[in-house]
This record gives C-alpha cells, sequence and structure tokens, in this order.
C-alpha cells in the first residue's frame, strides 16, 4: 500500500499541540489555519479551517489503523464503518490554495463583507460541501441566512453561523 491522506478527529482546542506532535514523529501532517485578528487579544490569533480535524498522510500498512487512535488529544482517523476514509490528494491541494487566496485577500471574509445573491461554499455543518446563496444577516453574532437548494430544485431558507460559509470565487 502506498501512502494517502487521511483525515484525523482531535479533541476541542487540540489542533495546534496536535499539529506539533506529529511533527515530532515526523509524521507528514496538515494543518489547514488562518491567521485572524481577534477583538480580544489574549484571544488565538490562528484559527483552525477545519476545528476538530487535521490532516496526516501515512502508509497505513506501516503504520497500522489505531496508530493515531492512541496519541494524546486524538480521537482516531475518520472512518467509514472500519474502513479509514481516505482523502484524496487534489482536495488537499486545492484546500492549501484555498486558504493561500483567503490569506491573500486579507483574511477570512465578515459577516458584513457579504451581500445580498453572493455564492457561497457550506464548509462545515450537515450541508458541508453544498453551494448556496447568501440572503440576509440575521439578529445575534455572526449568524446568516442562505438559500439552499437541497432535496429539490426549490431554494430553501438555511440559518447558519457565518463560519460555516466561504465565499465562492
Amino acid at each position: 500500500m502506498t501512502d494517502h491522506w487521511y483525515a484525523l478527529r482531535v479533541k476541542s482546542h487540540k489542533e495546534r499541540a496536535v499539529y506539533e506532535l506529529l511533527q515530532v514523529r515526523n509524521i507528514t501532517a496538515y494543518f489547514p489555519a488562518l491567521q485572524v485578528q481577534p477583538k480580544n487579544p489574549r484571544a488565538a490569533r490562528i484559527r483552525p479551517y477545519f476545528p476538530g480535524y487535521l490532516f496526516v498522510r501515512t502508509n497505513l500498512d506501516e503504520a497500522g489503523i489505531t496508530a493515531f487512535s492512541w496519541l494524546p488529544g486524538t480521537r482516531g482517523l475518520v472512518t467509514f464503518g472500519d474502513i479509514p476514509a481516505i482523502v484524496p490528494d487534489n482536495l488537499i491541494h486545492e484546500l492549501r490554495q484555498q486558504i493561500c487566496r483567503i490569506e491573500r485577500e486579507g483574511g477570512p471574509a465578515t459577516v458584513a463583507d457579504y451581500r445580498q445573491g453572493d455564492k457561497v461554499r457550506i464548509i462545515n455543518g450537515p450541508f458541508a460541501g453544498y453551494e448556496a446563496i447568501f440572503d440576509a444577516h440575521l439578529p445575534g453574532v455572526k449568524r446568516v441566512r442562505v438559500l439552499l437548494a437541497f432535496l429539490s430544485s426549490h431554494l430553501q431558507p438555511v440559518k447558519l453561523d457565518a463560519t460555516q460559509i466561504a465565499r465562492l470565487h
């Protein structure tokens, strides 16, 4: 078997520590994160793009399927049944490009940056991966409504946290 990328589930707020542990153990890992300017000066300046997940590249025949289950701060590989899910190389490549693009544009978009009719991609939560149309800002902290064609061709309003969407280019 050859090396493949796998998604590694990580305990909440442990992404950086686990990434550093993987580096020390010479395991190829990718920690997609964004530089942010928090309002609270003591808050983290680096935020995970996928909270609770990292990506590791390994040969599971050599490392063993449980090798990542026992690392401190981890919850094991993402599996379907008992089979670890392989993350395609091109997805990691696209993710790296997306992170670079966001950083070139000055960081992640804020809620105020979205306008009605903007095309967005839902990046996490139950609708992750779907494209939608930005509809409105909602009362509350960073809440938005998008229009999503899900299970039919009719657009349905879906309320989300603003961190769950990214502008499509």
